[in-house]
């Protein structure tokens, strides 16, 4: 499938009458404007296209319905306007995900790990939108009063995981689908609880936003079913956050290629 054609199929599926569409062919990108919002959204090409490939029409289903979603949102931002800050949630993005809105706006953030970056989302019910500076004068709230509910609000969702032994090894999987599950490596209490059941190391994922692999590597053989399970995961996710996974101890997170290089230094400084 070429750029235009998946541009003509947009077309088809989200209406020329809600939507004004510009595409950008050197960029490869679509420029989304909502007519009666005058809002808009870019669309990456090339991903959708990339999925396409292995999903075919349910790749075009996965990112009409985030376009439906997202708009749903705002005009219920619009017409609704806040309420309170038991509906803001923590959200886990790559550190190459956008640092401001489409409209210019700095997203709120807070530094995570040299992979991955906190930012701070709105619940809207079957969406949620990510909180920039300039949606707190509408909340009347503070960037730290938002942190702070957000914290709060990550310790209330549910925790339940699905176990799978491998080689040896366990893993347990968090895919709650509520798009907070790589949220959970933000709640410290269920980590600790975890922990305490852990025999070997303790290793955490964040490949998408859908799921948090946390992993009981009790050998070698481990980090290397860990290695493919990631990058599977990664490469399927609707919203990729990395492929690199760390290692929790002492509620500190450290990326599994630092430990494995300072492994290697320790074994060749013993002999």
């Amino acid at each position: 499938m070429k750029s235009k054609e998946l541009v003509e199929k947009l077309k088809d599926r989200l209406g020329m009458d809600k939507f004004d569409f510009k595409f950008d062919k050197e960029k490869d990108t679509l420029r989304l404007n909502h007519k009666s919002l005058n809002r808009g959204m870019d669309i990456s090409l090339p991903e959708i296209i990339a999925k396409f490939q292995t999903l075919k029409e349910k790749a075009i289903d996965e990112v009409v319905y985030t376009i439906d979603q997202t708009f749903s949102a705002m005009e219920k931002e619009q017409n609704e306007g806040f309420h309170n800050l038991s509906s803001v949630y923590p959200v886990i993005r790559s550190t190459s995900f956008p640092l401001q809105s489409n409209e210019g706006y700095p997203f709120l953030t807070t530094d995570h790990t040299a992979e991955t970056r906190i930012y701070y989302a709105l619940d809207l019910g079957t969406t949620y939108r990510l909180i920039d500076e300039s949606m707190l004068e509408k909340l009347q709230v503070s960037a730290n009063q938002v942190r702070e509910a957000a914290r709060f609000s990550v310790r209330k969702l549910p925790t339940n995981t699905k176990k799978d032994e491998v080689a040896g090894n366990v893993f347990y999987f968090l895919n709650q689908n509520d798009g907070y599950d790589a949220s959970r490596i933000l709640n410290e209490s269920f980590l600790k609880e975890m922990e305490s059941n852990i025999e070997g190391d303790m290793t955490l994922s964040v490949p998408h936003q859908d799921v948090l692999i946390i992993g009981d590597i009790r050998n070698e053989v481990g980090y290397d079913v860990l290695a493919q399970m990631t990058m599977h995961f990664f490469s399927i996710g609707a919203v990729p956050i990395t492929s690199l996974s760390f290692v929790y101890e002492k509620g500190e997170l450290e990326p599994i290629f630092i430990l494995a290089k300072n492994r290697v230094e320790k074994e060749q400084e013993e002999k």
